[in-house]
C-alpha cells in the first residue's frame, strides 16, 4: 500500500517506521521541508521518501495526519479530499487555542479534521503513548498485545485502518461513528492512553 504521512513527530515517524517494515511504500512530510528529514528517512530505511506535505497527501491510498490539531487548516485539502485520512490528532486548548464548539462538546476535533480535508476520516493512534506504539507491538494472540480504538463513519475506511493496526502488532477496536466514537477516546476519557487488551478496551468503550 502507498501511505503518505504528514507530520514527522513521535507518532508520525513511528508509524513510518512500522509501515515501512511491514512492506508498505511510505512518503513522509513535515512542516520544515523534505531536506530536514534526510537523517530520519536514512535511519528508518526501507525506501521511505521525504516529501512535501502536498506530495505526501497525493502519494498515498491512505494519508496519516499527525500534526498539532491547531494547524489542520494548513493541510493540503485538494490532495486529501476523498482519501482515507487517519487522524491521530488531539485537541489541547492550552496548546492549540480554545475553540468554542470543541469546548462545549457540540463537535469533535475529528469532525473538524474531516471538514478541513474532505477525506474519509478515521480517528486512530491518538490514544496510545508513542513509546507503546514504538515498542509494544506483539504477534496476534499474544496476551500482552495492546488494543487501539478506531472510530469513523465509513466501514471500508475503518477496515483498511484496522488492517494496518493489526499488521504492526496491535488489535483495533471499533469505537463507533466519528462523532460518538471519537468522543470515547479523546483526551480526558478513561481509555485515553490506557494500556488494555482488546476485550477490556471494548468493555471500556461500551461503558463510556
Amino acid at each position: 500500500m502507498r501511505i503518505g504521512i504528514i507530520g514527522a513527530g513521535h507518532i508520525g515517524s513511528t508509524l513510518a517506521r512500522h509501515f515501512s517494515a511491514a512492506g508498505h511504500q511510505v512518503a513522509l512530510a513535515n512542516s520544515r521541508g523534505p531536506e530536514t528529514l534526510a537523517g530520519l528517512t536514512a535511519d528508518i530505511g526501507g525506501g521511505v521518501r521525504a516529501v512535501t506535505a502536498a506530495e505526501a497527501a497525493g502519494f498515498g491510498e491512505v494519508a496519516v495526519v499527525s500534526i498539532p490539531y491547531g494547524r489542520i487548516d494548513e493541510l493540503p485539502r485538494n490532495e486529501l479530499s476523498g482519501k482515507i485520512v487517519v487522524d491521530t490528532c488531539n485537541y489541547y486548548p492550552q496548546r492549540d487555542g480554545h475553540e468554542a464548539d470543541l469546548d462545549d462538546g457540540s463537535t469533535t476535533s475529528s469532525e473538524k479534521v474531516r471538514a478541513a480535508t474532505g477525506g474519509d476520516v478515521v480517528k486512530a493512534f491518538n490514544a496510545i503513548f508513542w513509546e507503546n506504539l514504538r515498542d509494544r507491538g506483539r504477534p496476534e494472540g499474544d496476551p500482552e498485545r495492546l488494543a487501539i480504538p478506531v472510530s469513523g463513519d465509513e466501514d471500508k475506511a475503518k477496515k483498511v485502518v484496522a488492517g494496518l493496526i493489526r499488521e504492526i502488532g496491535f488489535d483495533p477496536v471499533d469505537a463507533g461513528p466519528l462523532a460518538a466514537g471519537g468522543r470515547k477516546h479523546e483526551p480526558g476519557t478513561d481509555v485515553y492512553t490506557a494500556e488494555l487488551p482488546a476485550v477490556d478496551l471494548a468493555a471500556a468503550l461500551h461503558a463510556a
